[in-house]
């Protein structure tokens, strides 16, 4: 059962094929046996995952079900969930256990879907390898002996290894759809705003947004659907309400515009991935899409702005972790300021406080012009590079990642190198705008990635592209296990 994806899971508990508690007993089993391998999870939730499973089976056999309903998932650990332990991965929140349920969690909840617990990831989502969590590093089900990407490596290891067929996630400069490319699993990054952060625990709030890892473009649409709708608590919610973002999914893409940015495809890339890249290419125009090169001229300037913007979000969005209100706190304090830098010095890792030193430099008095203000012009500049293409082509395509996943502490010593990972993926964010990732080959038995970048709202069309490639091709359906 652990190999159905979440649309056979749907039509398997409407037939009466299985019921959700037996589904969700067996995926807790196969955690329990198999995750040591891959430290996916943080916390598992049996006995609740039976409980919410066992009242699924009782909606079901009464008629009134959602189409989620009794269908087992998992939650990224930045997710507020009531009673149960919210880490973000971090010592600093190792004992923080919400009285309230994230936005997200609370719309699967009315789904009826299923928690098996909550993923791995890096501290406070700081990072592109899932090596900086507190609780240990994540391992990629391809190569144990490499990264899964990161921050939501937990979510795209536990899909990956068939541990539960999708995990909800976020992604703040590629934190979906990086993990994606390198576990062989589709993630989809919505527009900024579409989906609710009420509850979601904050890096940078102008970048984060959440979404879906799963196997397929289809089941990508059917969490999205439940993911993405108006939230009032929110004030950088589009207000939007949900949408069914499976309707489209059979349409034909005849006489689609690809675009193909001739950035995306330079120098930096490795030539094994940019052949899977092109293959793909080459797939779509079979299907009837055409190819039309475009340039995102300030490409370049995507890294440098976003480690400035995202860093400086951060402290302001840390300096909460004080030891005082909740989470960490240093024992025997001699004085409110030992209490502060001690607290905060044991609760955070090495990577959160280096970005925390970044960010508030970059806010500092004589800074703030040069380096924030500057950023932020630098974004604008991104943004209006989508929009003049976007008056082209119907959706952009290229590489998700550089190279497929590398070997665990390959690039701890330096930051540079891993920053590098998010080159195709930040620019995204910082536009706002919605992309995914996709299966598109290997490379030497590893993943490989195809993003696909939609204009603002356009994700019913991005995923109708990627089904539609996924119809054609069966790379999505290759297992790590």
């Amino acid at each position: 059962m652990h190999q159905l994806t979440i649309a056979d899971i749907i039509k398997g508990l409407r037939e009466r094929q299985f019921s959700s508690t037996e589904i969700t007993r067996h995926l807790l089993e196969r955690i329990q046996q198999q995750d040591e391998r891959y430290n996916s999870f943080i916390t598992v939730t049996a006995d609740e995952a039976l409980q919410q499973a066992a009242a699924a089976d009782e909606r079901l056999a009464a008629g009134d079900a959602p189409a989620m309903c009794g269908v087992p998932i998992a939650h990224k650990d930045i997710f507020c969930t009531s009673g149960v332990r919210t880490s973000c991965g971090s010592r600093m929140l190792d004992n923080f256990v919400p009285p309230y349920d994230a936005a997200v969690v609370e719309s699967f909840e009315r789904a009826g879907a299923v928690s098996l617990g909550k993923t791995n990831m890096d501290e406070f989502a700081m990072g592109s390898s899932n090596e900086t969590s507190f609780y240990g590093p994540v391992k990629n089900p391809w190569d144990t002996n490499r990264v899964p990407g990161g921050s939501s490596g937990g979510s795209a290891a536990a899909v990956a290894a068939q541990l539960c067929p999708g995990a909800t996630a976020t992604d703040t400069g590629g934190s979906i759809r990086q993990p994606a490319a390198l576990t062989n699993t589709t993630g989809i990054k919505p527009t900024y705003g579409r989906v609710s952060r009420w509850g979601m625990i904050a890096f940078a709030s102008s970048l984060d947004q959440g979404g879906p890892i799963a196997r397929s473009a289809e089941d990508a649409a059917l969490m999205l659907s439940v993911m993405a709708d108006s939230d009032p608590r929110d004030s950088t919610n589009l207000q939007r309400p949900s949408d069914d973002f499976t309707r489209d999914l059979d349409q034909s893409i005849q006489g689609l515009r690809i675009g193909v940015p001739r950035e995306y495809l330079a120098e930096g890339l490795n030539s094994d991935t940019d052949e899977r890249v092109q293959e793909a290419l080459r797939e779509y125009e079979k299907l009837g899409a055409e190819l039309v090169e475009i340039s995102l001229p300030h490409t370049q300037l995507a890294v440098p702005a976003y480690y400035v913007i995202a860093p400086a979000e951060a402290s302001a969005n840390l300096s909460r972790f004080d030891g005082v209100r909740y989470g960490h706190r240093c024992e025997n304090p001699a004085d409110l300021r030992d209490l502060y830098m001690r607290s905060r010095g044991e609760g955070f890792g090495e990577e959160v406080q280096r970005r925390i030193l970044v960010g508030t430099y970059a806010l500092s008095a004589g800074y703030y012009d040069a380096y924030y203000n500057k950023a932020q012009q630098v974004r604008r500049l991104i943004k209006q590079d989508f929009v003049k293409a976007f008056e082209q082509v119907d959706v952009i395509m290229g590489p998700t990642a550089p190279s497929p996943a590398f070997k665990l502490g390959e690039k701890r010593a330096d930051p540079v190198s891993m920053y590098l990972e998010d080159i195709y993926t930040i620019a995204v964010n910082l536009a706002g705008l919605p992309a995914m990732s996709l299966p598109c080959g290997t490379v030497d038995g590893l993943p490989v990635g195809l993003q696909i970048i939609g204009n603002y709202l356009d994700e019913a069309r991005m995923l109708n592209v990627a089904h539609q490639y996924q119809q054609a091709t069966d790379w999505h359906k290759a297992s790590a296990v």
